[in-house]
């Protein structure tokens, strides 16, 4: 950090003028920022009047893009008293370690939270994918791949446990934010029964399968395609969990639907990859298939809750609007086993189903 005064908001880097249309949560921690900036080395070049907004996500983090010698720069700004930076760091050495791309630290602000990162580019893989057009296949299996060797660097002891009461902290965020808040209904005793009962169901068969490490939301909106590999995103919740869960993360995402077929066939494939390289994913297909669709429930379950929390606390609507998708995978899961059939009547009758029973998982 600087020792020299924080600019004003009239003052400027080299000359041009700093990021009046940004907006700032306070005047200081604007402040901090500019010190922060001016003070990085010259090697970068960085033009302050290129300074824009990349990105923002679901947390209090936001990303900024900046110009510098020949490159764009990415500057991480997550307020500390909102975001612990240091998980981000870890985590991207780990996959570093691993042969994983990902953004390199280049200058970290521990005190005010600020990192300057390289930038994997301007498109995700999301947006890429027409949802209208047949699924890309190949890349998906260079996700696979990039997955595959994430999970094969895994040892316990490094990231924080993916238990049981994790699990159901996630779970809870249903009935809690869900049914509560968004939905506004009170169950009765016979539906908390019937709800509690299925999370149990649920932790136990995702805690019976082996634990990697868990990237917690690979998906195509954080993979970033490139001639230099497939590159991953929003990996600071990483955890050591079971090996069922990135996979159902990335074929049952949130935010894009593809028929199941397609899903089938990059989970077999996966399967096969991860079986060959000596990853615990069992040696019955059926099996590990089931243990991804348990998982993706737990996942969808928990999406529910999130998406209506940040709609009522933090004033982020946009997410609810793929409601209709992570209750289509809720429902077209326990459609198939008979002990989540209790679950499936519960959030049909939540959602006021007319037609119980008659749902489509595919595109949307």
């Amino acid at each position: 950090m600087s020792n020299s005064p924080p600019p004003t908001a009239t003052q400027s880097i080299a000359g041009t003028p700093l990021d009046a249309a940004l907006p700032w949560p306070d005047a200081a921690r604007r402040a901090h920022f500019h010190s922060w900036l001016q003070a990085l080395p010259s090697r970068y070049a960085l033009q302050a009047a290129s300074l824009r907004l990349a990105s923002a996500d679901a947390s209090f983090r936001r990303y900024l893009r900046i110009d510098g010698a020949g490159q764009t720069l990415i500057i991480m700004d997550a307020p500390p008293d909102k975001e612990d930076c240091q998980p981000f760091v870890q985590v991207a050495q780990l996959m570093q370690a691993a042969g994983v791309r990902v953004p390199e630290i280049l200058e970290w602000d521990q005190t005010h939270g600020f990192i300057l990162l390289t930038d994997l580019g301007p498109r995700t893989m999301m947006q890429g994918l027409n949802p209208e057009a047949e699924p890309p296949l190949q890349s998906y299996m260079e996700a696979v791949d990039v997955l595959l060797r994430w999970q094969l660097a895994s040892r316990p002891g490094v990231l924080p446990p993916y238990d049981r009461t994790v699990l159901l902290r996630e779970l809870q965020l249903y009935p809690q934010y869900y049914i509560a808040q968004h939905r506004k209904k009170t169950l009765s005793e016979k539906q908390n029964h019937t709800l509690a009962d299925a999370f149990e169901r649920i932790m136990a068969d995702n805690l019976a399968w082996p634990s990697v490490f868990v990237h917690r939301d690979f998906m195509p909106r954080n993979l970033m395609p490139s001639p230099a590999g497939m590159g991953v995103l929003d990996f600071q919740d990483a955890v050591y969990g079971p090996i069922t869960y990135d996979i159902a993360s990335l074929m049952r995402d949130a935010f894009i639907s593809w028929d199941e077929s397609f899903c089938l066939d990059v989970t077999v494939r996966y399967w096969q990859k991860a079986r060959k390289a000596g990853l615990p994913v069992g040696s019955d297909f059926g099996e590990f298939y089931r243990g991804v669709e348990w998982m993706g429930l737990q996942r969808h379950i928990k999406i529910a809750g999130i998406f209506a929390r940040l709609t009522l606390r933090d004033g982020k609507p946009q997410y609810l609007v793929d409601t209709p998708r992570f209750i289509a995978y809720i429902r077209a899961t326990c459609s198939r086993y008979m002990e989540l059939k209790p679950l499936l009547r519960l959030v049909e009758e939540l959602e006021d189903i007319q037609n119980p029973g008659t749902f489509v998982f595919g595109r949307s």
